[in-house]
């Protein structure tokens, strides 16, 4: 049976706060009682059952765990709710926040999966493969893995980029090729289900027609020909820093990816070629290999790949590489430059792995500095602690394992605290409240990174916090900020709790990150300030993501900070109060510039106006702004109440982030995270003093959707990136309905008595 460890450690796993944060699983056949064992496997089965109706895991696994660690049944059965609205809505509360307490872990934080892109868990397989570390994986990993791919699998054959969405190239392509590699035959498998993934690529053209990342994954496991991609010339990073298009000019997160692919390009580097690998190569392609156009292929992508065209200007950029930049840097003395090049990128990624720890910012930097790592110095020491940090990324449900995109611990766990402090149910809450502060605190980082930083293209670091833990080592403006804001109620509510060091020292380093990160527009960006020009997005090839080059501002990243520094400046008006109020003003103005017609915000970082709309709502509240005095806030309650549904609830698809235009779920569903979202946007503005009848019927909604033991039914992705990249996180399901919920009964006068 597998087991969730928390905040464990290994000879090879450096730490700096007892691995605070930390989860990984562990397979142990002694482990379980028949009853334990049947209740696994009943999950199994029904998830595989309803796969096609229902594409996300519940996360079922950890949660039995947890609840049965924390003495919690999680079968119970709920008490009939009765006729009695009010009771039943108190009712439905206190058992919401009994069940989310009892899925809390021993060090404070809600362990949980957060899956994303279907292409992660096959580019892990096909890294370890190619670097010969099959050896990470157990007979019991492949089985989960294996059983989670053709979970995922649509019924077309092919897999989506997220479990949602219609089948792609580079999804079908590499989930097929992992399995493949773990095993499978290609005419064997699940229900024949080899073979419709192997029918679903060749009737859309062959792998030739791959996205760009996936052309190069695949070059690496010598399945496809290094030079059908398009160039990616290392010398880039040898350009001087003030560069427009020098990668330390980029979306850091896209800069880990890019300079990571510049040096896997500059090597060209191949695994063994086995026996399999010979075999996909005729598997893959419609053409024999050897006939294959190579030139011609590198522009080839699928359309079901193609979100984001390439520029002209990129075309011809690569054509003018592919023709006279590379032959010219493959002689002498040219190829003295682009050895240099490869040299200080080695230098950048060892810097990188040793700071981050071998965790890295996501699942895709990671398993790509794992592959340079290996080119550069196999079997090494640097190789191990990068694979002793492999565990760090999986994780497994009722679907099976699978690698998630990241974790997103601080992040869940200062949303957490600040849902159930709404619920004004804190002396009854402490215990879970005061593991949750302690977590908070100890994943805030003390130092920015070591060495000359900057001149690796890293912010500063000190007093921030990052999405998942503190060993991760990349702090992010909102998470700074929301972590600020638990801590700052939390003192309100219980000023010993926080004790003096946080009500000190570490809230001014936060406040000093907050502010670092504003932008001359007001605007708020994630991990760095812009660095570049929107034209640089001219070079995007990711094919399948937009907004990738360049840090921009989020209307969410702005409201956050906003709110923090107001509850910041309330408490301590003493520390840079003329900086703080001069960086609202200037966010709140980019707020306001940032508003749609239509009285909506745009939500960059979830599913989607209905997120935003509720960062830009709270944003203009949180400065003094009310429905009386704001034309913003008039128009952003109008949006919301229009688009709420018969049921009285409210349903946004992830189309939505990728139409650019509000669409609801497919047969006008609802959605409670949404419906959560909708109401707190509604609750903040005083939509109770107008007309409280949305707010009742959406209430009624939440707690009609309630499971019997107090959690609520997993339903759509709500999580976005690059508006066509999606995520689903585990604990939204938990967190804000009983924020909303909290929110409703204070303002609503319901009693929280039973």
């Amino acid at each position: 049976m597998w087991k969730l460890k928390i905040a464990e450690g290994g000879s090879l796993v450096k730490t700096c706060n007892e691995y605070v944060g930390r989860q990984t699983w562990e397979f142990d056949e002694t482990l379980g009682s028949s009853e334990d064992l049947a209740e696994v496997e009943n999950a199994r089965k029904e998830f595989h059952l309803n796969r096609h109706q229902q594409k996300q895991s519940s996360d079922l696994l950890a949660r039995m765990q947890l609840a049965k660690e924390n003495n919690f049944d999680y079968f119970k059965k709920a008490i009939n709710n009765g006729e009695n609205t009010e009771k039943s809505a108190s009712e439905a509360l206190h058992k919401a926040i009994d069940y989310f307490s009892a899925i809390q872990a021993k060090d404070g934080h809600w362990p949980g999966d957060l899956p994303g892109p279907l292409f992660l868990t096959p580019i892990m397989v096909i890294v370890l493969y190619v670097t010969e570390s099959f050896h990470v994986l157990s007979s019991a990993h492949r089985t989960e893995l294996r059983r989670y791919m053709y979970n995922l699998q649509n019924e077309d054959g092919g897999w989506g980029l997220q479990a949602e969405m219609p089948s792609c190239m580079i999804c079908t392509a590499l989930n097929y090729t992992a399995l493949r590699l773990l095993g499978e035959e290609d005419h064997k498998g699940d229900d024949e289900a080899m073979h419709e993934a192997r029918k679903w690529i060749h009737d859309h053209g062959g792998v030739t027609m791959i996205a760009s990342w996936g052309k190069l994954i695949l070059s690496v496991l010598g399945v496809y020909e290094w030079s059908g991609v398009n160039p990616m010339p290392p010398e880039l990073f040898l350009l001087p820093s003030f560069f427009p298009i020098h990668p330390g000019k980029f979306f850091c997160r896209i800069r880990l990816i890019l300079v990571a692919m510049l040096y896997l390009y500059g090597k060209r580097f191949v695994g063994p070629i086995t026996n399999v690998v010979l075999s996909l190569r005729e598997e893959l392609h419609i053409h024999p290999y050897h006939r294959i156009d190579w030139n011609q292929a590198r522009n080839l992508c699928a359309k079901e790949d193609r979100f984001v065209p390439h520029s002209r200007f990129m075309d011809y950029f690569c054509e003018y590489l592919y023709k006279i930049g590379e032959p010219l840097f493959a002689t002498w003395p040219m190829s003295l430059v682009r050895q240099k090049a490869l040299d200080a990128i080695e230098k950048y990624l060892q810097y990188e792995d040793e700071i981050t720890r071998y965790i890295c910012m996501g699942a895709f930097e990671k398993f790509l500095r794992t592959l340079c790592c290996s080119v550069r110095a196999p079997n090494s020491k640097n190789l191990k602690e990068h694979l002793a940090r492999v565990p760090d990324f999986l994780w497994i449900g009722e679907d099976g394992m699978k690698m998630r995109a990241s974790s997103s611990q601080s992040w869940d766990a200062a949303l957490a605290v600040q849902a159930i402090l709404a619920c004004d149910l804190a002396k009854e809450k402490m215990s879970t409240l005061r593991k949750a502060h302690d977590f908070i605190k100890a994943s805030q980082l003390l130092e920015s990174p070591t060495g000359d930083f900057s001149g690796y293209y890293r912010h500063v670091s000190k007093g921030g916090w990052g999405f998942a833990t503190a060993d991760e080592g990349w702090p992010v403006s909102d998470c700074t900020a929301e972590a600020l804001k638990a801590l700052l109620l939390l003192a309100k509510v219980s000023p010993e709790l926080v004790g003096e060091h946080a009500s000190s020292g570490s809230m001014y380093e936060a406040v000093n990150f907050i502010l670092s990160l504003q932008n001359p527009n007001g605007g708020f960006s994630t991990w760095e300030l812009q660095r570049t020009y929107p034209w640089v997005e001219a070079l995007n090839v990711t094919d399948m993501f937009a907004d990738t080059m360049v840090e921009y501002q989020y209307v969410e990243c702005t409201s956050s900070a906003i709110q923090a520094l107001v509850l910041f400046n309330e408490k301590y008006p003493w520390h840079r109060t003329d900086e703080i109020q001069n960086c609202i003003n200037k966010a709140i103005s980019y707020v306001l510039k940032t508003q749609n017609d239509d009285g909506s915000w745009f939500g960059s970082w979830g599913v989607c106006y209905t997120y935003g709309t509720w960062f830009g709502v709270e944003a203009l509240i949180a400065a003094g702004k009310s429905y009386k005095t704001s034309e913003a806030i008039r128009k952003a309650c109008a949006f919301v109440l229009s688009k709420q549904l018969p049921d009285g609830g409210w349903g946004e698809s992830y189309l939505s982030s990728i139409k650019q235009e509000y669409t609801n779920l497919v047969g006008n569903k609802s959605n409670l995270v949404n419906t959560a979202w909708a109401m707190l946007t509604l609750l903040k503005a005083d939509q109770v003093e107008r007309d409280p009848t949305p707010l009742h019927r959406a209430a009624s909604l939440l707690i009609h959707m309630q499971l019997d033991n107090g959690d609520f039914p997993q339903q759509e992705m709500t999580g976005s990136f690059m508006k066509s990249g999606f995520l689903n996180y585990m604990a939204y399901r938990n967190i804000f309905p009983i924020w909303a919920l909290g929110e409703y009964n204070k303002r609503t006068g319901i009693s929280h008595t039973m």
